[in-house]
């Protein structure tokens, strides 16, 4: 391959990555159109929170559950206390001794991680469906209701909401963070329509409580339990109305840490169910699944071609000496993303260069660890406290 054409390629392969997916996936949507039939059913509902030293949010998590517009009969929450050292497990009997009926406390000893907690609390649910949510996760009053009516339809095993990144903090990577999950959600909509989507928020999620399946302490539960479902022959499907409001992280270093992480499980979740990118028995889920997270995952090395391929080739015809250039811009818009990336009032559009900077070597991080053979199961909470 003459470095022409290598350029060329890469351009092509970031471009499908980023664009030509999402636009090739809301095409055949088009034909295909995979209805979800929803209904105002009322079935018995599970809310568990994995938790670890979340004093200063559990309380106000679990009655903004307890507060949904649902059945109060029907829904109840259980917190998984991963062996919190703070006054986690204190506040949660309190609010148990009100409401004991709906409230619950398992601790979990020794600390083992959130995929373990989430196995104990199902070892021990009887509802129907089960919603997780994080331990800072808050949702619309009507975020179960429009959760639960699309288990309605038979074929729908799993559902994921709609996750708004809040930046109380003002700043301009707090705003970046947000643009991404926007970007995320519509290709949901887009997927959904297709049969099922590629991954799930974690933070609003829910599953028939009879196709979960326990996982290893080492897996992501937000990845690993939706591929299973698909595995079981089951959609997963994505809810724009089941919506949850969650802090973004104000510091790139946080965000960074988090991203490795999030990267490095979801790596090992494609080589557990690499079975799911065999196009002869899930002719149009591998696609998705090749494109939106393989790919994805890989999109650094296309990046870091075309910018060592378009520099070589540079000297070559003025088109090449003119995206190289245009590179330069971008890498020195990240740059500057990077110095005001805390700064208060800065548009997230000056920030987008830098947080796309920060997702792919976050995965170039987290590539190294996979082909190294780290796992991780335990972490800091996401607030990095």
């Amino acid at each position: 391959m003459t470095v022409e054409a290598g350029v060329w390629f890469c351009v092509g392969l970031v471009a499908y990555i980023y664009v030509g997916y999402p636009i090739l996936a809301a095409l055949i949507a088009q034909v295909v159109d995979r209805h979800v039939f929803k209904a105002a059913v009322n079935p018995s509902v599970t809310v568990v929170i994995s938790a670890f030293n979340e004093e200063r949010d559990i309380e106000h998590t679990i009655r903004n559950k307890l507060e949904q517009n649902y059945p109060p009969e029907l829904l109840s929450v259980v917190v998984v206390s991963d062996e919190s050292t703070d006054r986690t497990d204190e506040i949660v009997e309190s609010i148990s001794s009100f409401s004991p009926n709906r409230v619950t406390l398992l601790r979990q000893k020794p600390r083992q991680g959130k995929t373990q907690a989430l196995n104990l609390a199902i070892s021990q649910c009887t509802s129907e469906i089960v919603v997780f949510s994080d331990a800072n996760s808050l949702y619309e009053p009507s975020a179960v209701r429009a959760i639960v009516r699309n288990f309605a339809d038979p074929t729908v095993g799993y559902v994921t909401g709609r996750m708004v990144y809040t930046n109380p903090t003002k700043s301009g990577f707090g705003e970046g963070a947000g643009t991404y999950m926007g970007y995320e959600n519509i290709l949901r909509s887009i997927e959904t329509r297709l049969g099922s989507v590629v991954g799930a928020d974690g933070g609003i999620d829910a599953v028939r409580r009879e196709l979960y399946r326990p996982m290893r302490a080492d897996q992501l539960p937000d990845f690993v339990l939706p591929l299973s479902i698909v595995e079981q022959g089951r959609r997963v499907v994505y809810e724009s109305e089941a919506m949850l409001y969650e802090p973004s992280l104000a510091r790139a270093s946080d965000e960074f840490r988090m991203r490795v992480r999030v990267s490095l499980r979801a790596l090992w979740a494609i080589h557990d169910k690499r079975c799911l990118l065999n196009p002869l028995r899930y002719p149009i889920y591998s696609w998705q699944l090749f494109s939106h997270k393989v790919l994805r995952y890989a999109a650094f090395v296309p990046l870091g071609g075309l910018f060592v391929l378009t520099g070589i080739a540079a000297n070559l015809h003025p088109y090449f000496r003119w995206l190289f250039v245009a590179e330069l811009i971008g890498l020195t818009m990240a740059g500057l993303g990077h110095l005001l990336k805390e700064s208060p009032g800065v548009s997230s559009k000056l920030l987008v260069p830098y947080y796309f900077l920060v997702l792919n070597v976050a995965c170039l991080f987290a590539f190294w660890k996979y082909l190294r053979g780290e796992k991780m199961a335990l972490w800091k909470p996401r607030t990095g406290a």
